[in-house]
Parts: C-alpha cells; structure tokens; sequence
C-alpha cells in the first residue's frame, strides 16, 4: 500500500509540475500551490474536519463526499446535478489508490436515504471511507485541476460568445489566487454546460460566471473582482429561480462568503 500511494505521489508531482496547456496558452501550477487550494477547499466544504468528508445534506438527495464533496446517486436515482464521485473513484484507483471495501462493494451510494445514512456514517466501513478520503487529498485536488484542464473547450462550444468566455478564463488565472477561484467554483458549481442544471432556464456554473463578466484582456488586473462579482450574482439568480420548495436561500449567504475568499 505504502509503496503503490509512494509511486502515485511521484506521478503526481511529475504532472503538476509540467504546465497545462491550452492551444498555445498555458495553466501551471507546483505540487505545493495545488496542495495549497485542496487545503482551501476542504475548508470551503468541509471545514477541514475528516468527519465531513462523507455528508449528506438536508434537502438533498444524495450524498457528498471528499475533499470536493463530490456527488454520488444511490442506484435509479434522478440525476439533477452531475455525478462526480464515480469519476474521483476510477481516477484513484488508476493512480494505483487501494480502494476501501465500502468502495469495492457498491459502484452507486449504498445509503437509500438520508435517515440511513445519519444512522450509519460512524460505522467501521463509512469511517475506512472517511479515512480513505482524507489520505487521498492530494489526488483528489489533482481530479478537480484536471476537470478545470478539460472545462474551458467545452465550455467555448457551448457559448455564444467563446472568445470572451477563453479571454476571461485566462486573465483570472493570471491572476493572483486566481487558479483558487476557477479549481474552487468549477468542482462548487460545476462546469455551466450541463442543460440539466439550470432553473428556468439559467444556469450558474463556471460558463455563466465567466460569460457574466466585462470581456477582459488577459492581463486584466481587475478580473478577481469581476469573477467574485460574477459569481455570486450567478448564485444569486440561481436562488430566485429556484423551486421555493427548495429553500435554496438558506445556502446564499455562505455562498456568498465562499465567493468572497476569491481575492
């Protein structure tokens, strides 16, 4: 075990390393800042307690788990949202990860609902869960960078205005703290290019965020402030548009406070 996660850790650092590129223009970023955005984002979603990295909120129906509190759908579950544990999952075990029984076992989340879950997440197979998750921080940052990395083509083909969309992309990456905002609210609210997650019409992911903004050069000083200003009118209209039935508004505040830390 020891050594498998050793040459994974080696693997990984070779990756982060070497700088991402994108048609010419290029994301880099060492081992040692992403390792730095997994700590802000196990804050962000689970206040940085192991505890909280299986969960399960209420008026949800699923459960969230990881440093990302990624979702995971119970079998025939109605998939609003896009699952993103699985992918986590099939990612760890190819950077040779030994995976938990829990893991093994169930390919959809075993808990059928909220009530089950609460009655078994300290029990030994949820709490080997809950361990995995938090020797794996490392790995699962990588995850989210590489959701980032994959994000911006898909989200210029789904625009109407792509170059605004890749021009604002980069002038918050070459942004200081800026890498933060995109790896942080692309793994909160997603990508933007999923019809699914949309309220009457309008979504609030990255796409929308960015689409939201002035078109900027890339050397914008500016673009941190556009992007949280964006951000949270994005999450803003995501609440008035939601089913009432939903109370979504309980949840603005903190967003809000989310998108604060982009700065």
């Amino acid at each position: 075990m020891i050594q498998t996660l050793k040459k994974a850790l080696l693997t990984l650092l070779f990756i982060i390393i070497s700088p991402f590129t994108f048609a010419g223009e290029t994301l880099s970023i060492t081992d040692q800042e992403l390792m730095q955005v997994a700590d802000k984002i196990f804050m962000n979603e689970a206040s940085g307690n192991p505890d909280k990295l299986i969960t399960w909120n209420q008026g949800e129906n699923f459960p969230s788990l990881g440093i990302g509190h990624f979702i995971w759908y119970k079998a025939g579950e109605v998939e609003r949202f896009e699952e993103t544990f699985p992918g986590l999952v099939t990612f760890l075990e190819q950077k040779g990860a030994k995976l938990p029984f829990i893991l093994v076992r169930h390919k959809t989340a075993p808990w059928p609902n909220r009530e089950h879950f609460l009655t078994n997440q300290n029990n030994a197979s949820a709490t080997a869960l809950k361990e995995f998750l938090y020797q794996t921080r490392d790995l699962q940052i990588l995850y989210i960078f590489n959701r980032l990395q994959a994000a911006l083509p898909k989200m210029e083909a789904a625009s109407r205005s792509p170059q605004k969309v890749r021009d604002n992309f980069y002038a918050v990456a070459n942004a200081k703290n800026g890498l933060y905002a995109l790896i942080d609210y692309v793994n909160f609210k997603g990508e933007g290019t999923n019809p699914n997650e949309r309220y009457k019409g309008q979504g609030w992911g990255l796409l929308q965020v960015l689409e939201g903004m002035p078109h900027l050069p890339q050397n914008a000083s500016t673009a941190l402030s556009h992007f949280r200003e964006s951000s949270k009118a994005r999450l803003s209209e995501r609440v008035q548009n939601a089913d009432p039935a939903r109370n979504e508004n309980r949840w603005l505040q903190g967003w809000h406070n989310r998108c604060d830390t982009y700065r």
